[in-house]
């Protein structure tokens, strides 16, 4: 795992990572939400369903204890989850319907803020219990795995960070995501590569060639070397 100065504060970083993604969403008119986003045949609205989506997931594993040891950390969780699997085709369309069932998007817009909302108090109360290091190494379950508290924050923040960039693709005024979010997606993508890409890529880059939003240069692939073919990381 390549070195970090600065290891992730998980409950902070998600709360700037949802609150982030939040803050454009609660700009996106109905018609903009019709818009194209960053990923593949989904609308800005499609999106923002399944991210609200993966906040109820959150909330439900922060109450849902895993018996036995973690299988996955904050890194190892991303294995499961690559670009072009008939698991990803399969979420794509059903996302798209349900999404479209919104009859406008201020109802999408209103439960995404109260869902994110929660899993932030949920995520804050679970740190500050018990001292908060011990309580974010309890064990919780989630997609058929077992992961400690604390990473699964990471993953939500990774998520919701990566999606932020889908989202403001069709929105170029809208801000990006946190630099804190920002930090932890190159940390994470950094765990997946085994040591660190060249600092000269930003994290914006980084992020977007690392989960298959942008194809590398031919610079990039020469930086990388043989580990090139492995991108993207995840998707």
């Amino acid at each position: 795992m390549p070195h970090d100065q600065q290891p992730p504060r998980p409950a902070e970083t998600l709360r700037a990572a949802y609150l982030a993604f939040d803050a454009v969403v609660s700009t996106v008119t109905d018609e903009q939400s019709w818009l194209p986003s960053g990923c593949a045949g989904w609308s800005v609205r499609d999106l923002v369903f399944h991210c609200l989506g993966d906040a109820r997931r959150g909330l439900v594993a922060l109450h849902t204890p895993a018996e036995g040891r973690p299988d996955r950390d904050a890194v190892t969780y991303w294995e499961d989850w690559r670009p072009g699997t008939a698991r990803a085709h399969a979420g794509r369309r059903q996302v798209r319907a349900v999404a479209g069932l919104f009859p406008h998007m201020d109802e999408l817009r209103e439960e995404y803020a109260e869902t994110v909302a929660a899993v932030v108090h949920a995520a804050e109360a679970t740190a500050a219990d018990k001292g908060g290091s011990a309580a974010a190494e309890k064990p919780v379950a989630t997609q058929g795995h077992a992961l400690t508290a604390g990473d699964l924050m990471c993953t939500l923040a990774v998520e919701a960070t990566v999606h932020h960039l889908d989202l403001v693709v069709s929105l170029p005024d809208a801000p990006g995501p946190s630099a804190e979010g920002l930090r932890l997606v190159r940390r994470t993508l950094d765990g997946l590569l085994g040591w660190s890409a060249p600092a000269t890529w930003d994290d914006v880059r980084y992020a977007r060639v690392g989960t298959g939003r942008a194809p590398l240069t031919g610079a990039e692939r020469e930086a990388l070397g043989a580990d090139a073919d492995r991108f993207p990381l995840f998707g």
